[in-house]
C-alpha cells in the first residue's frame, strides 16, 4: 500500500494547473485595492458592501463581482460576469481604479502643499505679531527717520527771507491802485449781515487777489460784518484742481477713503471703516473761499460746489459705512450722519468774459469788475514798489516802465529786476533806478510798447476806431484808398482777409452808407480798405470807422488823429450800439486820446465820473462826418 502512494505521487503533481493570467489580473486588481485601502480597511469595506465572502470564494465570476461593488461603491450590482465577460469587466475596474488612484494621489499631493502652505502663514503670522510687539516697546522712530526728522528742523532755520513780489505787496486797502470803485463794491457784499458770493471779472496783475483778501480783513472790523475775527480765507486755484470722478480723492468738497482704498488710517483699515476727509469748502466755513481762475475749473465740480452753496454743507457716503458698528469713532459717525460744515463765501476770479462762465454759477453770485489800469496807475505802483525795496526812482524810468506794461504784478517785477540789476552792477544796494537801468531790464525781457506809436497829424483816408482785446481796449488804424477802376464798370473792394465775417459785412454796409450819402457809383472806383496790423476784428463795431476812413479817401478831406471811434453802421446810416464801451474808453485813454464817440444808445454804459477822454454821442454817420473831418 505505501508503495502505491508513493508511486501515485507524482502523479497527483503533474495534474495541478497554475493559475490561469485571467485569474493573476484579478489577484493583482484585488492587491492593489489592499495597498490603496489596507487590510482592515478593506475588510470593513467588504463586510459593510456584503461581499466579504464573494471576495473569498473560489469562482472567478464572484470573486470579479466583489471587486466591481468594491471599486464602484455600488452594492446594487447582482449579475455575475460570465467568463467571456470578464476581461472586458477587468478592463473597465482596472481603468476606474487608475482614475481613483490618480485622483487619491493628487489629492495626498494638495493636501500636503496645504499644510505646508498653512505652516508658512502660520510662521509669518507668529513673525508680524513679534515684530509689531517689538515696534510697540520701541516706538515709531528708526535712525533713518529721525535723521529725516532732524534734516526737518534744520531746514526751518534756513531760507531766503521772502521775494521780491512778498515785499512790494500792498498790505492795506490804500495801497491798491486803480480799483477803488471795485473795492467799495466788494466791500458792501461782504461787510454786509448777509455777504454774497462775488464773481470778479478783470485782467491778469490788477489785484483782484489781494484786493479779496483785504477786503476780509477790513470787513471783520466792522461791527455788522458776520466774520468773526478768526475767519479763515482759503486760497485755491481752479485752472490746476484735479479731483477723482469716483470720489476717491477732491480736495475742495472733501472725499471717503474706504478701506480697501489707500489713504485710509491703518487703524480704521484693518476694521474695515471707510474714513471721510474733509476738503477746501470746510477749511473755509465761517470766512472766504477764493477760487482763482474759477472760469476753469471742471464744469462738473463746479456744479458739486454751487449744491454745497446751496445746503451749506458736504455730505458723504460708502456702502462701508455701518451705522452699528461700536468700532466707529464717532467723528466717523458725525460726518456720515450730519455731514461737514461748510457756510462760507464764495469769491472767484477770472481773466475770461462773463458770457464764458457757466449760468448757473453766474445766477448765484453779484459780479465785480477791475479796470484795466492806465499809465498813470503804473507809475504810481512802480513808485510805491521803489519805496518798499529802499530806493527812488526816477520819473524817466517809471514812464518807461508805464509804455511796456499795462499789469502791476508785471510791473513791481519790472521793477525788482531793476533793483537786482542795478546791486550787481555797483557791488552794493542802490539808492536810485535810473531809465537806463530800467531799458535795460526791458530790453533783456523783450517787451513791446502796449501802444503802438502811430502819426498824430491828420491824414486823408485814415481814422480811429476802437476794439477789445481781452480786458484791453486797443486803438485800430483804418486806412482807406479809393482809385479808379482796374476795369472800367467792374470796381471792387479789398479788405483784410484775416479779418472776421462780420467786419467784412461792415465794409459792405459801409459802401451802402456812402452811394446814400455821396450819390457816387462805386462800380468805376477799386476801394482798398487796411486794418493795420492786420488781425481778427470780428465784429460790427469797427462800421463806424470804416465809413470815416473811405468818406475821407472818397472826398480827400484829413481825418482828426484826436477822435476815435465805436459803433456799428446800419444801411440806412444810423449807429447802432456796441459793447465794451468802458474798455474801449480806457484803451483810448492809455492811448493819450483826448476824445471818444459812442452810439447815443450806449449812454448808460460809460464810466461815471469819467473825465479823460471827452466822450461825444452819436446816432448816423452826418454825426460822424461832423466830428471827425477836419
Amino acid at each position: 500500500m505505501e508503495q502505491n502512494a508513493e508511486s501515485q505521487q507524482p502523479t497527483q503533481r503533474t495534474t495541478r494547473r497554475g493559475p490561469t493570467a485571467l485569474e493573476r489580473r484579478v489577484t493583482a486588481l484585488e492587491q492593489i485595492l489592499i495597498q490603496m485601502y489596507g487590510p482592515e480597511r478593506l475588510i470593513l469595506r467588504a463586510g459593510k458592501l456584503q461581499v466579504l465572502k464573494q471576495l473569498r470564494s473560489d469562482d472567478i465570476g464572484l470573486k470579479v463581482l466583489a471587486l466591481a461593488k468594491l471599486i464602484r461603491d455600488d452594492p446594487s450590482l447582482d449579475r455575475v460576469p460570465s467568463r467571456r465577460d470578464i476581461p472586458r469587466l477587468l478592463a473597465e475596474l482596472e481603468n476606474e481604479l487608475a482614475d481613483a488612484i490618480a485622483r487619491r494621489t493628487l489629492e495626498d499631493e494638495l493636501e500636503k502643499k496645504i499644510a505646508e502652505r498653512m505652516q508658512e502663514r502660520h510662521e509669518e503670522y507668529v513673525r508680524d505679531i513679534r515684530n509689531q510687539v517689538l515696534k510697540e516697546d520701541a516706538g515709531p522712530e528708526t535712525p533713518d527717520s529721525l535723521k529725516k526728522f532732524e534734516r526737518l528742523v534744520e531746514l526751518d532755520h534756513t531760507g531766503l527771507g521772502g521775494s521780491a513780489l512778498e515785499v512790494v505787496r500792498p498790505r492795506t486797502l490804500e495801497e491798491v491802485v486803480g480799483q477803488d470803485q471795485a473795492i467799495q463794491s466788494l466791500m458792501a457784499k461782504l461787510a454786509s449781515p448777509y455777504p454774497q458770493h462775488v464773481l470778479l471779472y478783470g485782467p491778469p496783475g490788477v489785484g483782484k487777489t489781494t484786493v479779496a483778501r483785504l477786503v476780509l480783513e477790513a470787513a471783520k472790523r466792522l461791527p455788522q460784518s458776520p466774520f468773526s475775527d478768526e475767519a479763515p480765507f482759503v486760497e485755491a486755484d481752479g485752472s490746476t484742481m484735479r479731483w477723482d470722478p469716483r470720489e476717491v480723492t477732491n480736495p475742495l468738497l472733501g472725499s471717503v477713503h474706504d478701506p480697501i482704498y489707500q489713504g485710509a488710517r491703518r487703524d480704521l483699515a484693518e476694521s474695515g471703516i471707510p474714513e471721510p476727509k474733509t476738503g477746501l469748502v470746510t477749511d473755509a466755513h465761517g470766512g472766504v473761499l477764493f477760487i482763482d481762475e474759477i472760469g476753469e475749473m471742471d464744469p462738473i465740480l463746479q456744479n458739486k460746489l454751487l449744491k454745497v452753496l446751496e445746503d451749506k454743507r458736504v455730505h458723504f457716503d460708502s456702502p462701508y459705512y455701518d451705522a452699528d458698528d461700536p468700532n466707529v469713532p464717532k467723528y466717523v459717525h458725525k460726518l456720515f450722519k450730519d455731514g461737514a460744515p461748510a457756510d462760507f463765501v464764495l469769491i472767484g476770479a477770472t481773466t475770461r468774459a462773463p458770457e464764458e462762465i457757466t449760468p448757473a454759477l453766474r445766477s448765484r453770485c453779484a459780479e465785480i469788475f477791475f479796470d484795466p489800469l492806465s499809465p498813470d496807475h503804473i507809475q504810481t505802483i512802480v513808485r510805491q514798489a521803489a519805496e518798499k525795496l529802499g530806493v527812488s526812482i526816477t520819473r524817466e524810468a517809471s514812464d518807461l516802465v508805464s509804455q511796456y506794461t499795462l499789469e502791476g504784478r508785471r510791473a513791481v517785477t519790472l521793477v525788482a529786476d531793476a533793483f537786482s540789476t542795478a546791486y550787481l552792477r555797483t557791488g552794493q544796494r542802490p539808492t536810485a533806478l535810473t531809465e537806463e537801468t530800467v531799458a535795460t531790464v526791458i530790453s533783456r525781457s523783450r517787451l513791446s510798447p502796449v501802444t503802438p506809436p502811430y502819426t498824430r497829424e491828420p491824414m486823408v483816408g485814415r481814422a480811429l476806431g476802437l476794439a477789445v482785446a481781452g480786458y484791453h481796449g486797443i486803438v485800430l488804424e483804418i486806412e482807406a484808398a479809393v482809385f479808379p477802376a482796374h476795369e472800367a464798370g467792374r470796381g471792387r473792394w479789398r479788405f483784410n482777409d484775416t479779418a472776421g465775417s462780420m467786419a467784412k459785412d461792415s465794409v459792405f454796409n459801409a459802401e451802402t452808407c456812402l452811394r446814400r450819402v455821396t450819390g457816387r457809383d462805386f462800380s468805376h472806383l477799386d476801394v482798398h480798405i487796411n486794418v493795420v496790423g492786420g488781425g481778427n476784428i470780428d465784429g460790427p463795431s469797427a462800421g463806424a470807422a470804416i465809413f470815416a476812413a473811405v468818406y475821407s479817401a472818397l472826398t480827400q478831406t484829413p481825418i482828426r488823429t484826436d477822435v476815435a471811434m465805436t459803433g456799428e453802421l446800419s444801411l440806412s446810416g444810423r449807429i447802432k450800439p456796441v459793447g465794451g464801451i468802458p474798455e474801449k474808453i480806457f484803451g483810448a485813454r492809455q492811448a493819450g486820446i483826448p476824445r471818444v464817440l459812442v452810439p447815443r444808445d450806449n449812454q448808460t454804459d460809460i464810466p461815471k465820473g469819467l473825465t479823460v477822454p471827452q466822450v461825444g454821442l452819436i446816432t448816423s454817420v452826418e454825426d460822424v462826418i461832423r466830428e471827425v473831418l477836419v
